[in-house]
């Protein structure tokens, strides 16, 4: 009985829920192009569960990042244009999944190597589109492994570099981010945390774990949500972190490829009209976006 009440329960809060994307895709101005192909409805799901399903926050939330997608243009940034920012390996994607089967991201800020914070929000963010891209049926979160080697308060990322990251992952990628280790940060890094929290909303700020390599339950932790033969020793596991700037490359080029497939932006010769593909996406096929590419 209580199985039935339970599955009952299950099954309305289901039914609710997608009510609720009904009634925010209603509430949207007719959409078109890669706006269309953007707001499937997993991902209208996710801009609700970040405004705890209040629609008329959810519909705010998710026409300012229509916004800023139109003037920033993730989908169109290419690994050529941001590779100088990956040259030292201070983020990448990693070439394991955690158990869940999530796509996960190697940040290293002890190895920042520019000064520009727009180029390196660029690089950053086609990083997010990357990871996105490449998660595996039925997923939709990535997790952050954050490396404090090297780290220092003369090299540590800046507090407006900080802001601006938090800023796009929380507005603009609601409900992507699982889990943020920061894996045996320095003391001194205590006081900078202080003033970045400041700017996280309490949802994502529960999903930040310290861990620290001498703490059983940090190892415990660590232990739940990764394979140690995948882990490297850097995060305690037993694998070695080697990041190789031209295979990563390599690798970052053929999936540009199928990024541009995607979202219809293959080079092709300029037509009759004058204008190449890139200029003038066509209207997608379908406004469902296949599992591996949500973003």
């Amino acid at each position: 009985m209580f199985r039935r009440k339970n599955h009952s329960h299950s099954e309305q809060e289901g039914e609710d829920q997608q009510h609720k994307v009904k009634e925010l895709r209603a509430s949207l101005e007719q959409l078109s192009g890669r706006s269309a192909q953007y707001c499937t409805d997993a991902c209208l799901k996710r801009y609700l569960e970040a405004r705890n399903w209040n629609v008329d926050k959810s519909k705010k939330m998710l026409e300012e990042t229509l916004k800023w997608r139109s003037s920033f243009k993730p989908e169109e940034i290419r690994w050529n244009e941001v590779a100088i920012e990956g040259e030292t390996g201070k983020v990448y994607k990693a070439n394991f999944h955690d158990r869940y089967g999530r796509t996960v991201l190697i940040l290293r800020p002890g190895m920042q190597n520019t000064s520009s914070l727009d180029n390196q929000m660029k690089h950053l963010v086609y990083l997010i589109e990357n990871a996105i891209f490449n998660l595996p049926e039925g997923q939709e979160q990535m997790s952050w492994l954050i490396d404090f080697t090297g780290w220092s308060i003369t090299n540590n990322v800046p507090v407006k570099s900080a802001r601006e990251t938090i800023n796009i992952l929380q507005n603009h990628y609601p409900e992507r981010l699982a889990v943020a280790f920061l894996y045996s940060p320095p003391r001194i890094f205590e006081a900078f945390w202080k003033i970045v929290k400041y700017f996280l909303d309490p949802k994502t700020s529960q999903k930040v774990k310290f861990v620290y390599p001498k703490n059983k339950d940090s190892v415990e932790l660590m232990k739940s949500y990764f394979d140690v033969d995948n882990l490297p020793t850097e995060f305690g596991g037993t694998a070695t972190l080697n990041y190789d700037h031209e295979e990563f490359s390599r690798q970052m080029a053929q999936d540009d490829m199928k990024a541009a497939k995607f979202w219809g932006l293959e080079k092709h010769p300029t037509g009759a009209n004058g204008y190449s593909a890139v200029e003038v996406a066509p209207e997608p096929e379908s406004l469902a976006l296949p599992a591996t590419a949500r973003a």
